[in-house]
């Protein structure tokens, strides 16, 4: 896996320094999902739009994300539109049936778990975090594997918090796994995180699911 590296980290607030632990720490999110796999408002108006689209727009919007059919070449933001001085700090991912934490190299019976938790820490700065929330999108390929969305909701200025994103994985056909498995790296994904409706940051990362082999 390139991109995030899961480190261990408890749940619940850190111990240490000048960050406050109270009313932001977060605790287990699960994506915001219809029977259909999709959920929320936007997911009903989406429009597609190529990354040319969205890199002319003053600013962007959950729904313009939503409509991406394929990954992007490049960040669709900047490193200062982060005002709020958010800041990822661990990482960690998890099978949840059997409590195996997960670490950097991914061997191919990852893409058959079906719920994996990923924990993650962060900092914020001086400012008020208003509905923060993620869209993380899988592509392989030109193909759209999942979409996920969680909303973290309030954060207060100057606190380290830590949540457990439950990712809920569909079912891969095998002839898929297997393409998977013999093209590292073509498997990718865009993060986009965004504050009362306007992105602010854009993670992006590709992954290996033949380790061990």
């Amino acid at each position: 896996m390139s991109g995030p590296n899961p480190k261990t980290v408890p749940l619940g607030p850190a111990k240490d320094d000048k960050k406050k632990s109270g009313g932001s720490v977060l605790n287990r999110l699960k994506a915001r999902r219809t029977p259909g796999g999709e959920g929320g408002p936007e997911h009903k108006r989406i429009t597609p739009v190529t990354e040319q689209e969205l890199r002319a727009l003053d600013s962007l919007r959950p729904e313009h994300v939503l409509g991406l059919g394929r990954v992007t070449e490049n960040y669709l933001c900047k490193p200062e539109d982060n005002i709020y001085n958010i800041d990822f700090t661990r990482f960690k991912i998890r099978d949840l049936e059997t409590g195996t934490v997960l670490f950097e190299i991914f061997t191919p019976a990852f893409l058959r778990l079906r719920t994996v938790g990923a924990t993650v820490e962060f900092t914020v700065g001086d400012k008020p975090v208003n509905n923060f929330r993620m869209i993380e999108r899988h592509y392989f390929r030109d193909h759209v594997l999942k979409s996920f969305d969680f909303d973290f909701g309030f954060c207060i200025p100057n606190s380290r918090n830590t949540c457990e994103h439950i990712y809920e994985f569909p079912q891969l056909a095998e002839d898929l796994v297997r393409l998977m498995i013999e093209n590292p790296y073509e498997t990718r994904s865009d993060s986009f995180y965004f504050v009362d409706n306007k992105l602010i940051m854009h993670n992006k990362a590709d992954y290996a699911y033949n380790g061990g082999q």
